[in-house]
């Protein structure tokens, strides 16, 4: 199957984008972040007739999660995601549709500062050696799902495979 000459829905029914990754101008360049922005990453990945998801540990004490990254300054939370892939997990990945938004604080520095989270559901198109995480296991959904450990991104899998199902529909696969 081919992906990479299919067009992608970001909006699936919604409104467009209008702001949350818009054009970096000087301007905002200038002005420092009070916000952090982090784009996470539902890959999947069929192989021997079973669908299966990545799930990540940062590192050797952490929980098991959806592999996330850090959106930088002028980056779109959509270009983050690939790039972890690329970069972190070393693979080629499409970005197929977004999964979810969520939102919440963490603490920098001392302070409370708000944080946005975007999923995005990504197929596998070819992988290379995974070095950025500490751990990684390619799991069918229910696996995946009950080894992830925090609610919001149990509910953002789920939000996932409905997305999957809904694509395909949308193009026949399947």
């Amino acid at each position: 199957m081919e992906w990479t000459n299919m067009r992608v829905s970001k909006t699936r029914g919604r409104k467009p984008y209008t702001g949350s990754n818009p054009v970096p101008t000087a301007e905002m360049a200038a002005k420092p972040t009070s916000q952090l922005t982090i784009s996470g990453a539902i890959v999947y990945k069929d192989y021997g007739g079973k669908r299966k998801f990545l799930i990540v540990k940062q590192n050797e004490d952490s929980e098991w999660e959806i592999p996330k990254v850090t959106v930088r300054r002028g980056e779109s939370s959509v270009r983050a995601a690939l790039r972890m892939t690329g970069e972190i997990a070393g693979m080629s990945t499409t970005v197929l549709e977004e999964a979810g938004r969520s939102s919440g604080a963490t603490v920098v520095n001392g302070k409370s500062m708000p944080v946005k989270y975007y999923y995005y559901l990504l197929v596998q198109r070819a992988g290379g050696e995974m070095f950025g995480f500490a751990r990684f296991e390619w799991l069918e959904f229910g696996g995946a799902l009950k080894k992830i450990s925090l609610k919001k991104e149990k509910e953002m899998l789920k939000s996932a495979k409905v997305v999957l199902k809904d694509w395909e529909k949308a193009r026949k696969i399947k």
